[in-house]
């Protein structure tokens, strides 16, 4: 069956940096478009970060443009979500999901919650001020 297992949370100073990993088995990786979303206490899961299967094709939300960066290495099936400058309000849940769309549509991605067929159990990252 599908895995994701994402690693890397943590506890960090405001203004320090951590890179999650998601390591996914059980599928065709390149095939799978791939986000990470984020969940704080008492709040809803919200958008982080997208990745088209290939790779080409990235997005992030605005409260982490220029801060946090998503890449993938399908040699190793895994995505990343490298996180610079960390601020208290990152301070969340952390999971990664997978969606497919088509095989031939390798370009698309998408920040929708409801078009991600796979999730993570989530890896905690906490800033401190």
């Amino acid at each position: 069956q599908v895995q994701l297992v994402e690693s890397g949370g943590g506890l960090v100073q405001a203004g320090g940096s951590l890179r999650l990993s998601c390591a996914a088995s059980g599928l065709i990786f390149s095939w799978h478009y791939m986000g990470w979303f984020r969940q704080a206490p008492g709040k809803e899961r919200e958008f982080v970060g997208c990745i088209s299967g290939t790779g080409g094709n990235t997005y992030c939300t605005d409260s982490v443009k220029g801060r946090f960066t998503i890449s993938r290495d399908n040699a190793k099936n895994t995505v990343y979500l490298q996180m610079n400058s960390l601020k208290p309000e990152d301070t969340a849940v952390y999971y990664c999901a997978a969606g497919f769309r088509s095989q031939s549509n390798s370009y698309y991605t998408t920040d929708h919650e409801y078009e991600y067929d796979y999730w993570g159990q989530g890896t905690q990252v906490t800033v401190s001020s």
